[in-house]
């Protein structure tokens, strides 16, 4: 069975490598995710996850002599609306905000996903259109108590109570919860790294 390195905390990407049927181990990799001034999305995806990705091979190499001993991946998600970058709402009126903007418009979830391994490193970028029905104040209202919003770029999870709210999605389902199955599949194989059930295939 392949073992990951997963710097991320997000339990939706553990998840989806783990169903892939990759064994993680978990690093952290705190850095500052603050957009630099105008930077355009897909530039800060991947300047996220590139960093991420640093800062967990900086940690790795503080506690361990040598290379890790499995590939490390990162990943960062970022929701844009007219090329203004949406991040995880600081507050419930942050959400609010974010909802009303999202709603009856489309937007765009970007993610990339970065993979070190054996001194290489690569990474991709993959986005989605993603169609919000016409909100009411009450969904609104309503979805903000259930407090999954507080933690999700532009404030809303697909694979939760906010997929009631797309009516039309453009790309990849599994990009758009923050990891984009196709997409990182193909960077794992570009290292020789195949899906566990198709290594030997």
């Amino acid at each position: 069975m392949q073992t990951l390195y997963l710097a991320s905390g997000s339990p939706r990407r553990r998840q989806i490598l783990e169903n892939l049927g990759y064994t993680i181990i978990r690093l952290s990799a705190d850095i500052d995710e603050t957009p630099h001034p105008s930077e355009p999305a897909g530039d800060y995806v991947i300047r996220m996850a590139r960093e991420k990705n640093a800062a967990a091979l900086a940690q790795w190499q503080k506690a361990h002599e040598g290379a890790p001993a499995y590939p490390v991946l990162t990943a960062d998600t970022t929701v844009a609306l007219n090329n203004c970058i949406l991040g995880k709402p600081e507050s419930a009126a942050d959400a609010r905000n974010m909802l009303q903007q999202l709603s009856g418009s489309v937007h765009q979830v970007l993610t990339a996903v970065c993979v070190h391994w054996q001194g290489q490193t690569s990474s991709v970028v993959q986005q989605s259109d993603v169609r919000f029905k016409n909100l009411s104040t009450a969904e609104i209202d309503a979805y903000i108590n259930s407090g999954e919003p507080a933690d999700k770029a532009g404030a809303y999870g697909i694979q939760g109570l906010g997929g009631i709210f797309v009516a039309d999605l453009h790309g990849s389902f599994t990009g758009v919860m923050g990891l984009p199955v196709y997409e990182t599949v193909g960077l794992l194989a570009s290292f020789g790294l195949n899906v566990p059930p198709f290594q030997t295939a």
